[in-house]
């Protein structure tokens, strides 16, 4: 082979080389991006002791949040929040759909009222065309003597972002100093999760480094964050944006906010196709 036809033999081989990678990561998709809340709300009562759930909105709408996970939701509940749907007047002042799980489910105070109810709720811009209650180990705080038992409140919602379908989960984990029962509910969600990208947003009741927590940390990665309660000078890390493999954290914040007793969490999350 003469060496000006061996030259021109090279040039076509590198060209269509340099011609096929870049066809070839362009095929790949690119990552939905994806920025998620969590947020104990404490039924619209800030740390100054006021009720506003217009503040509370204020605080989540000032994040850009696509999906917000909400913890301590009153539904008709109490006259600490007016008897008021929570979950539907935050929803409406948002402009999202929103999925309402109870806790508690609990008949009126007066003849002809609505259901009393609280619980989580998530809420969000994207379509969510599967949402479920799922059952978790609760020791009730409205009942007399109560022993450990499954009771709903642990929401799901499938959201489905530029065609790629994420289960995202919205919890609120028991308060006790004993962590058996927090135990019992890390074993119950768990079991629950579906496979797949998956987000577990919520207040935990329990720092990170809890032995109770641990069987989470197995399979779920938190984003990093800082302290998130109590909101006004904040000691404790017990609120969470966590996610399962084929998600990663870009960016992850606590906001600062007096619009509850806690903080909440936000993070820009990227899920892989």
């Amino acid at each position: 082979m003469s060496s000006v036809r061996r030259i021109g033999v090279l040039v076509l081989v590198t060209l269509s080389f340099l011609v096929a990678v870049p066809a070839s990561a362009a095929a790949r998709p690119a990552p939905v991006s994806l920025r998620v809340l969590s947020y104990n709300i404490h039924t619209g009562i800030g740390s100054d002791g006021v009720l506003d759930l217009d503040r509370t909105a204020g605080a989540i709408r000032a994040t850009r949040a696509d999906v917000v996970a909400l913890q301590e939701v009153d539904v008709h509940w109490a006259a600490r929040s007016e008897f008021r749907d929570q979950a539907r007047e935050l929803a409406c002042r948002l402009r999202m759909r929103v999925f309402f799980a109870p806790i508690y489910d609990l008949d009126p105070l007066t003849p002809g009222a609505p259901r009393r109810q609280y619980g989580v709720a998530i809420l969000s811009r994207l379509p969510m065309p599967h949402t479920e209650n799922h059952e978790i180990t609760r020791l009730s705080t409205v009942e007399q003597n109560p022993v450990p038992k499954p009771a709903p409140g642990f929401a799901e919602a499938v959201v489905v972002a530029k065609g790629v379908a994420i289960h995202v989960y919205a919890t609120h984990l028991d308060y006790r100093p004993d962590p058996a029962v927090r135990a019992a509910q890390v074993a119950d969600m768990l079991r629950i999760m579906s496979p797949g990208p998956t987000l577990l947003l919520g207040d935990f009741n329990a720092a990170p480094d809890a032995p109770e927590l641990a069987p989470l940390w197995d399979r779920l990665t938190a984003a990093p964050t800082g302290l998130t309660y109590p909101a006004d000078v904040p000691e404790k890390r017990i609120d969470y944006v966590t996610f399962s493999s084929g998600v990663r954290a870009r960016a992850a914040t606590v906001p600062e906010t007096l619009a509850s007793d806690h903080r909440p969490v936000l993070a820009t999350l990227e899920i892989r196709r």
